[in-house]
């Protein structure tokens, strides 16, 4: 007797997926939009491309304080800080294009069981209400932690190499402008699939 096939709860991968974006918007949704959600899609893709490469410096990084500690019993002042710095750019700068993929932390689990146009209500909601005025607050105190910083010359303190702390910093604030510009796209998202009951690209 052949075992049925199990079946796999997807649910959370689907909202991810329809979110993900695409090249081609629905024929009924306004030039306008469409022209926007792709535009900033694809502006976020390609500074995701980019920013993935921060990953070669920080592996390499760590390799190389590895072998040089437990080899030749030569820990280097740097390796520490600069695997801070990387994984915090590395988070920061690709935070936007990870919102565009739909793959940010959700709780779905009761979110999932809505109809799509109370999906987009809701989304369109929280981000009018709080994403962006939340992003906005922490934009401004930003702006005036990494102003402090480099008008102090701001060193880390916790090696005896001390970095400068303004470039990642810096990152900081970077990555709050990508988010807010993928905001752009994703609160238009959610206001097509509020009106017209599907996300876009969820045809494709």
């Amino acid at each position: 007797m052949k075992d049925k096939p199990i079946k796999l709860d997807i649910s959370d991968e689907m909202i991810a997926e329809r979110r993900g974006g695409s090249d081609k918007m629905p024929d009924d949704m306004p030039t306008w939009m469409a022209k926007t959600i792709v535009g900033i899609d694809k502006f976020s893709k390609i500074i995701g491309n980019i920013v993935c490469w921060i990953t070669v410096p920080l592996i390499l990084g760590m390799v190389y304080e590895v072998l040089a500690r437990k080899l030749f019993l030569a820990p280097t002042i740097w390796a520490y800080d600069m695997s801070r710095f990387f994984a915090g750019a590395l988070f920061m700068l690709g935070a936007a294009y990870a919102l565009s993929k739909g793959v940010h932390i959700r709780a779905d689990f009761i979110y999932r069981n809505f109809k799509t146009k109370t999906q987009g209500i809701i989304d369109f909601w929280l981000y009018l209400l709080f994403y962006f005025p939340g992003l906005f607050v922490f934009l401004y105190m930003t702006i005036l932690f990494v102003k402090e910083s480099i008008m102090r010359s701001e060193r880390g303190m916790d090696t005896t190499w001390m970095p400068y702390l303004w470039p990642i910093k810096s990152c900081l604030l970077i990555g709050i402008i990508f988010l807010l510009i993928q905001g752009i796209s994703e609160i238009l998202k959610s206001y097509y699939a509020s009106t017209k009951g599907k996300w876009p690209g969820e045809d494709k």
